[in-house]
């Protein structure tokens, strides 16, 4: 039972991990049609030259989802492994994301001049996010709502699959239990010297005599 117990947390761990990582690629692929854009932008436009490097926002989305695609990979090798480190690891970085994400929600919701925070943005493209945000308001309040689950469930099923333990080998009562692996070298047989096979012939010889 509590092998099976194990490979169901280890699955269902991968699986709200996996929601995870998905909303990272997407964000990563976001971010890269931004750049895409922004070069067209500087190409066509003599107001980007000063901007060398690409601007906050798009290193933001970037950042934003490269992060979440090397949560995803520490989390499957926390489930694969089943160690206790690499889930306590996990689960301190999911909490950290959590606060992450209370924090970013309540100064939204709380402070009117929240936009006052943040670094000019030269593309105009974060007003547009936001515009589109506020269009879908009820989709994104639904994805925003799986994404807080599954992180909570994840830290549930850390925390279940790290009290279980990793998976322990069985110890062996006797070197019976090995001996089908090692028939080919119990079955080697070794051929002894030739002064020993003749000493013993000499001993055979005299005994009969």
């Amino acid at each position: 039972m509590t092998k099976i117990a194990r490979v169901v947390l280890q699955a269902l761990l991968k699986a709200m991990n996996s929601i995870l990582g998905l909303l990272g690629i997407a964000i990563v692929l976001y971010g890269l049609w931004l750049v895409r854009v922004w070069e067209r932008d500087m190409d066509s436009s003599s107001s980007f030259d000063q901007y060398t490097t690409a601007p906050w926002v798009i290193c933001t989305f970037i950042g934003a989802g490269v992060t979440l695609c090397i949560i995803t990979g520490i989390g499957h090798l926390a489930a694969n492994c089943g160690s206790g480190c690499c889930l306590s690891c996990y689960t301190l970085i999911i909490c950290l994301l959590l606060l992450l994400e209370t924090a970013m929600a309540a100064d939204i919701l709380l402070n009117n001049d929240w936009e006052k925070d943040l670094p000019y943005d030269p593309t105009g493209k974060f007003n547009d996010f936001k515009d589109f945000v506020e269009s879908n308001f009820d989709m994104f309040k639904w994805i925003g709502l799986l994404i807080i689950l599954a992180q909570a469930f994840s830290i549930l099923l850390a925390t279940a699959l790290r009290s279980i333990g990793p998976e322990q080998v069985e110890n062996c009562d006797s070197d019976e239990e090995y001996a089908t692996a090692r028939v080919p070298l119990m079955n080697h047989i070794v051929q002894p010297p030739e002064y020993i096979v003749a000493a013993k012939n000499t001993s055979n010889w005299n005994l009969n005599k």
